[in-house]
């Protein structure tokens, strides 16, 4: 497989996240894989978001208030009340407005479901495009999702109906959906989120966390890499400030391919593409293009489309 360029969320830098018009935005501009994230509501509906309820940053009423925090999850909501939302405009006094300034307005824009966006992949004519779907499952949150076994039958039932399962790969950063997806789905990519860094990191090198379903790298000469092939994984992909060039080339050794998240900046996209990183994730496809075919990548072609 060549270099994968993916766009985060859609290339929320541009567009309103995880939605049909960034998704469009895409797929116009030309990538090899749309990421997003994916929850399930009270009636079993799949519904694109990156939060597992409603982000009170992007969600408005049907008055035009944003919701107060903490946003309702999914999983407590019909995919009928979830579509009373407006999620096409930051909430302007946010963190997240002054981290996205350039992110252009769609007023009056729905959380879509996955079914939608399958269908927005078809009208498009882009037969070649992928889509990596994250489950949002938080093993310390049980409440507020289906369990990993019940949203891991949901997605892949709706994959195979929609008969994407040929084009998708399944990431999370809770292992235990893509143990379930190997066991079910076993021709499905799986890709190995991880961080390690900050105030939650969700791997560690010395020890199992909640999220690595049991997996613990000093079983493996504390290296994710090992830990993630003896995990049944196909495609590592970290947090891009945890990577070296020592890692890449023992992941590559290994036979994984390794995805990198989430990077924004020019230098740092130089950077990982010099390191040999096999994909990036980024909220300005455009930027990735930019510095991806400056490296004499060869870039994916648009397939121009409405949302």
């Amino acid at each position: 497989m060549a270099f994968d360029l993916e766009a985060h969320r859609g290339g929320r830098a541009l567009l309103p996240e995880n939605t049909l018009p960034a998704f469009a935005g895409a797929l116009s501009m030309g990538v090899d894989t749309l990421e997003l994230d994916v929850g399930v509501t009270a009636d079993g509906e799949i519904v694109v978001s990156h939060e597992r309820g409603l982000n009170p940053d992007l969600t408005r009423r049907a008055d035009g208030a944003y919701i107060t925090p903490p946003g309702t999850p999914f999983v407590k909501l019909r995919l009928d009340q979830v579509r009373t939302y407006d999620v096409g405009q930051i909430r302007p006094d946010s963190a997240y407005a002054k981290q996205f300034p350039d992110q252009r307005a769609v007023p009056g824009t729905r959380i879509p479901t996955l079914r939608e966006l399958f269908a927005l992949g078809r009208k498009s004519g882009n037969a070649r495009v992928r889509f990596n779907i994250e489950t949002k499952i938080d093993p310390n949150h049980p409440d507020e999702t289906l369990d990993p076994q019940a949203f891991v039958a949901k997605l892949l039932g709706l994959i195979e109906t929609e008969a994407f399962s040929d084009r998708v790969m399944i990431q999370s950063f809770d292992w235990r959906t893509l143990q379930l997806v190997q066991q079910q789905a076993p021709k499905i990519p799986t890709v190995y989120l991880t961080l390690q860094r900050g105030s939650a990191p969700t791997a560690a090198l010395d020890k199992a966390t909640n999220w690595t379903a049991g997996f613990n790298p000093a079983d493996h000469g504390g290296s994710l890499p090992r830990t993630i092939k003896a995990a049944g994984g196909t495609i590592w992909s970290p947090y891009f400030g945890d990577v070296t060039a020592a890692l890449v080339a023992e992941a590559h050794g290994l036979g994984l391919r390794v995805v990198v998240w989430t990077v924004n900046k020019r230098e740092d996209m130089t950077r990982m593409i010099e390191l040999g990183v096999d994909g990036i994730i980024s909220d300005r496809p455009d930027l990735l293009r930019q510095v991806a075919g400056e490296k004499g990548i060869a870039l994916p072609a648009g397939t121009p489309v409405e949302p």
